[in-house]
Formats: structure tokens, C-alpha cells, sequence
């Protein structure tokens, strides 16, 4: 019983802290979005004022740039999961409903892809986005993030698809449905979980990118997304780093991706569980 009681006990402090060290940073960032002067140098872990100055600055000041660079992330965020799903659940049918010689070289291959840090590749990508006469412009951006959700995308949905009764492809093959038929009417009915889990991860990632937005969109202010915005902040006064700004304009950026977790929560985790236990 006192064994329990103490396992219990230990368990929720844990999971206390865990929430505590998670939530924290973004707790102390709404706090200080609120500040302004020299109370952002003051310490306080409860709201002490309550102003709107900092949000009015970073959404209406400088000429609506980061209002600008909001609306690109969005839309640079948005193509690329839809372009990634699209073709990661073509490739996810063929590998793993069509028996080739390499399938499973190749989907491993597809995996490694993903280990290279972004760094690695930045020069030759540099090279093919200036070739194909995209440079500057958002749809950089949307290639070259597709290029780096593409192998965990396809990695997800090829474990998800392999786990569907071969059964179901059978009758509908026998009912004369052809491979496209398939998997819209059929299977992407069944992989709402992983496409949601997969699609969030995808977005969060484009939404949060920061090395490939910097780089190719170097002198367009037009086709900035808001990590490159919210860096800019910090260079918009000649003395002290606007920390207020900062703040503000990260609370308006975490926002709208805290949301749509908060929405989709069963899917992700039913999305990320699916396959782990097979009865």
C-alpha cells in the first residue's frame, strides 16, 4: 500500500514538472508581451499590467510587414502539406501495397534522407532554387520544405497503410476500382488519423523554419515568413532589443499552432499509436 501511494505520488510530481517546464516559457513570453518600459527588466511571474501597445506595434507597425509575413507563412505552410501529402500517400500505396525488387532499400533510403541536418544541403539547394529561377520568391520556400517533410510523411503514412485489411483492396480490385479509386475512396477514408498527425507535424515545421526562409528570401521583404520577421525585430532599433516586440509577436505565432493541436489532439494521437499494437 505505502509502495502505491509513493509510485503514485512520484508519478504526478513528474508529470507536474513536466508541464511546468513545458508551459512555462510560454506563460513568462505572455507575461512580457503585456510590458512595457522598464518593466520589461523586472522579474515577475504574475501580470503586473496590461497593455495592447506591443501586439498594436508588431501587427500595424512597419507598414504591415509582419501582418505580410503572417499571410506567407500561411500560405508557404499550407502548399507544402498539401504537395506533401499528396505525394506521400502515392508513394505510401506503392510501397506498401506493390511488391518490387528495393522496396525496402528505398524506403530506408527515403528515411536516411531525413538525418541530414539542413545545413548540409543548404548550398546545393541554394544551386537548384537558383536554377530554376524561384529564388526570392515563396515558392522556394514551399519546395524546398516539401523536399524535408516528404521522407517522414511518406515514412508514417507507408507504416499506417501497411496495417489496412488487404482485404478491402481485394474487393474493390474485383469490383473493377483502379489504383487511384483505391486509395481516395478507400483508404484515405481510413487514415484520417495519420494524414491529420502527419499533415499538423508538416505544417509545424514549415511554419516554424527558420535557416531556408533566411536564406532564400534574403532581399524580399515580400516573401518572408514570420520566424525571419520576428528575427528582424530585433534590428529595428538602433539601441535596445525590443523584448516586447519580440515577445508579442511570438505569442501571435504560437497561437494558432497551440489551437490546432488542441483541436486535432485525438487524431495525432491516434495517428501517431496506429500500428503499435496488433491484436
Amino acid at each position: 500500500m505505502h509502495s502505491t501511494w509513493y509510485k503514485t505520488t512520484a508519478f504526478y510530481a513528474f508529470v507536474i514538472f513536466i508541464f511546468v517546464e513545458s508551459v512555462f516559457p510560454f506563460y513568462y513570453a505572455i507575461v512580457t508581451s503585456f510590458k512595457s518600459g522598464a518593466a520589461l527588466f523586472e522579474i515577475t511571474y504574475l501580470p503586473t499590467s496590461f497593455s495592447l501597445d506591443n501586439y498594436y506595434q508588431v501587427l500595424f507597425g512597419g507598414n504591415g510587414t509582419f501582418l505580410q509575413n503572417l499571410w506567407n507563412s500561411l500560405w508557404v505552410s499550407t502548399i507544402t502539406v498539401v504537395v506533401a501529402l499528396f505525394l506521400a500517400i502515392t508513394a505510401a500505396y506503392s510501397l506498401s501495397r506493390i511488391r518490387f525488387r528495393g522496396r525496402g532499400l528505398l524506403l530506408m533510403t527515403i528515411l536516411a534522407v531525413s538525418m541530414f541536418p539542413q545545413v548540409a544541403v543548404l548550398a546545393g539547394l541554394f544551386q537548384v532554387i537558383q536554377s530554376l529561377g524561384i529564388y526570392n520568391t515563396d515558392w522556394s520556400l514551399i519546395f524546398s520544405y516539401t523536399i524535408f517533410t516528404l521522407p517522414f510523411t511518406v515514412w508514417v503514412l507507408t507504416t499506417f497503410m501497411r496495417d489496412l485489411p488487404v482485404e478491402l483492396e481485394e474487393a474493390a480490385i474485383v469490383d473493377g476500382a483502379s489504383p487511384w479509386v483505391i486509395i481516395t475512396k478507400i483508404f484515405m477514408p481510413l487514415m484520417w488519423p495519420a494524414l491529420v498527425t502527419t499533415g499538423l507535424l508538416a505544417f509545424i515545421a514549415a511554419w516554424n523554419e527558420y535557416l531556408f526562409a533566411l536564406t532564400f528570401t534574403a532581399s524580399n521583404n515580400a516573401a518572408r515568413t514570420v520566424p525571419v520577421g520576428i528575427a528582424l525585430l530585433s534590428g529595428s532599433t538602433d539601441h535596445e532589443i525590443p523584448w516586447g516586440l519580440i515577445m508579442a509577436a511570438s505569442v501571435i505565432v504560437t497561437v494558432p499552432l497551440v489551437v490546432l493541436v488542441l483541436i486535432f489532439q485525438r487524431k495525432i494521437v491516434a495517428g501517431l499509436t496506429a500500428g503499435g499494437v496488433k491484436g
